[in-house]
């Protein structure tokens, strides 16, 4: 049976961010177990116009569709911001539609109370997309799981949340391509 295409999705562009830190760590931990092929899909490759604005034929819109029609499932890295996700993950969410149905989706999170605000809200976003979230969530502080802030250090409890949202995560994606 052929590997299913994980993208682990940066969900902020911001200088300085710390999303790549915690993305490379969910991929070091999920081509460990070899059960699919993960990669990192980084929004800010694409310079995705906001949503509604400029022609609709700009190269990024068209490389972001390809992407996300080639994958069978998605890990977001989210970090919370005003109690909620990024603009630029929400305006990468809304440039696509038909490319995130019937997939799977789990979650990581981080910020002051583990960005667990940021996921809910992502996860009423995921639903209208047809996107199936996955119930373990792995939540990172930005007070115990980063030196100064800065450095991702994750404590080593948080290894066995992201294999069971992984283990989930490949499963529900499994299942939904027979849908696609």
């Amino acid at each position: 049976m052929e590997k299913l295409n994980i993208g682990i999705i940066l969900g902020s562009t911001r200088q300085g961010r710390l999303s790549p830190q915690v993305g490379n760590w969910v991929k070091e931990i999920g081509d460990q177990r070899g059960d699919a092929n993960y990669e990192i899909v980084d929004i800010a490759d694409y310079k995705l116009p906001f949503y509604g604005e400029g022609s609709g034929n700009e190269p990024g819109l068209a490389a972001w569709s390809e992407k996300l029609s080639r994958l069978d499932g998605f890990v977001f890295i989210v970090q919370e911001y005003n109690h909620s996700i990024t603009g630029a993950l929400k305006n990468a969410l809304d440039s696509a539609r038909d490319e995130w149905n019937n997939k799977a989706a789990g979650i990581v999170s981080y910020g002051s109370t583990g960005g667990a605000r940021a996921a809910e809200h992502l996860r009423g976003i995921l639903g209208e997309l047809l996107v199936a979230d996955v119930r373990v969530h792995p939540t990172l502080s930005l007070y115990t799981d980063f030196e100064n802030f800065r450095t991702f250090k994750p404590a080593e409890l948080h290894l066995q949340n992201v294999n069971a949202m992984l283990d989930q995560t490949v499963a529900w994606s499994g299942a939904l391509k027979t849908l696609r």
